[in-house]
């Protein structure tokens, strides 16, 4: 009789779904606030400490207050402890930077420091699906996606996580981004206001919602312009 063996992952996928979006003058950064275990939804209470998580400041605690003097924030989707240790590994070394060069680290900069740091752990690499949205040194907007071992891009939109496959077809047909084979490069970023960016990352969700039980309970969007960084939040389906 053969001897069965239980498959043993140091990885769990905890789900979820982010989406960044950016404008001439503003980035948009958002994710749903569910995180999932195996198959079932966590409890109410360990999965909003898990799902908040997601959306977070370079500079300061998780789901803590953010500074104005920032310009860049990540979202990440993928296995929430892996995500914790990343956030933990790009507080620290952004401090160490603050202290060295006595200035904020912007946005194109800790691109690179996130495309480094997990391309050094690429052999046991963090499971985490990245976003980094914010502002450039011009003050236009800019989005970066990663995948898993530090392989960026800069775009005008991306989105992570159970979600995305579902919007970013939809992101793909409202926002038409230029291809980045096309010479003479064209500017990624997309045409729409602030207040319209808003509108379709509500709407990506609230369709996403319905057709992926990883996404759901509450959306939390962060906007990044000039005058700062504010939140909303919108609710979601809960079932």
């Amino acid at each position: 009789m053969t001897k069965q063996h239980q498959n043993w992952s140091p990885y769990d996928n905890n789900g979820g779904t982010c989406v960044a979006i950016a404008g001439a003058d503003y980035c948009v950064v958002a994710a749903d606030t569910r995180a999932v275990g195996c198959i079932s939804p966590f409890t109410g209470a360990v999965r909003q400490k898990l799902g908040m998580l997601r959306v977070i400041s370079h500079l300061g605690m998780f789901g803590g207050e953010l500074s104005r003097a920032d310009k860049s924030l990540m979202a990440s989707s993928g296995f929430q402890a892996d995500v914790r240790a990343l956030q933990k590994v790009l507080a620290a070394r952004h401090l160490i930077y603050q202290h060295q060069h006595n200035k904020q680290m912007s946005c194109p900069a800790m691109a690179q420091l996130l495309s480094n740091t997990l391309y050094y752990k690429r052999f046991f690499p963090y499971y985490a699906f990245n976003v980094l949205g914010g502002l450039d040194t011009e003050g236009k907007g800019c989005v970066f996606t990663y995948d898993a071992v530090g392989s960026y891009e800069r775009v005008g939109y991306s989105s992570q996580g159970s979600g995305a496959t579902l919007i970013t077809p939809f992101l793909d047909n409202q926002l038409k981004s230029p291809s980045p084979l096309l010479l003479p490069a064209k500017d990624a970023v997309t045409p729409l206001s602030e207040s319209e960016a808003i509108d379709l990352v509500k709407t990506c969700f609230a369709s996403a919602t319905e057709r992926d039980i990883y996404t759901g309970d509450k959306l939390e969007i962060v906007v990044i312009n000039a005058d700062g960084i504010r939140r909303e939040y919108m609710e979601l389906r809960k079932d």
